[in-house]
């Protein structure tokens, strides 16, 4: 199990699927939600109110849901597999009272978004650490419009692992922890 570590729902406890899921740990989540609260106080916008959050290989909902619980209006969650998806199901009824998540059960390159209710003001990329599927997946957002001026996405990786980004977006911060590196990135205006 793993807690929540900040917002309405600080010390709720999420449960964490067995099969190979690697959620992000309260150290690491509480490092990437100061440097995104900090860099949305420094550029003068609120990431949360109505605001949407997507999680792609959500796992647990871990970082979908500690946004929630900080007052995120909207999270939407993409997980493929049916064990891992009862576990994120659990989860986010723990922790979204008003109906305000959706649970994609496709592979995102093949989901087809319908219009998000609100702006995406973050989007958390966490694969499997085998997997490289930015370039990709950051081009099906951007041309599908999920992606604005103002939308951080947050990838972890492991801290050896070269992230290839399309030429109209660029990495704001960058930090290792561990074998994990957390890169935050904005498409360039």
């Amino acid at each position: 199990m793993i807690k929540i570590i900040g917002g309405h729902y600080k010390k709720t406890k999420l449960e964490v699927p067995n099969n190979g899921v690697r959620p992000t740990s309260a150290i690491k989540r509480e490092a990437i939600f100061s440097i995104l609260e900090s860099h949305a106080i420094q550029n003068s916008y609120d990431i949360y109110t109505n605001q949407t959050i997507v999680d792609i290989f959500a796992g647990s909902g871990a970082l979908g849901l500690e946004a929630i619980s900080r007052g995120a209006a909207f999270a939407y969650f993409f997980e493929m597999d049916p064990v891992v998806l009862s576990v994120l199901k659990r989860n986010c009824k723990k922790i979204c009272k008003n109906n305000n998540f959706y649970i994609y059960k496709k592979d995102l390159t093949r989901s087809m978004f319908a219009n998000f209710i609100y702006p995406v003001s973050v989007i958390f990329i966490d694969p499997p650490y085998t997997l490289n599927p930015f370039k990709k997946l950051l081009k099906i957002l951007l041309n599908k419009d999920v992606i604005t001026d103002k939308t951080i996405i947050v990838i972890e990786t492991n801290k050896s692992t070269e992230i290839k980004l399309l030429s109209s977006m660029k990495i704001i911060k960058e930090h290792n922890y561990g074998k994990t590196k957390i890169s935050f990135c904005k498409k360039i205006n």
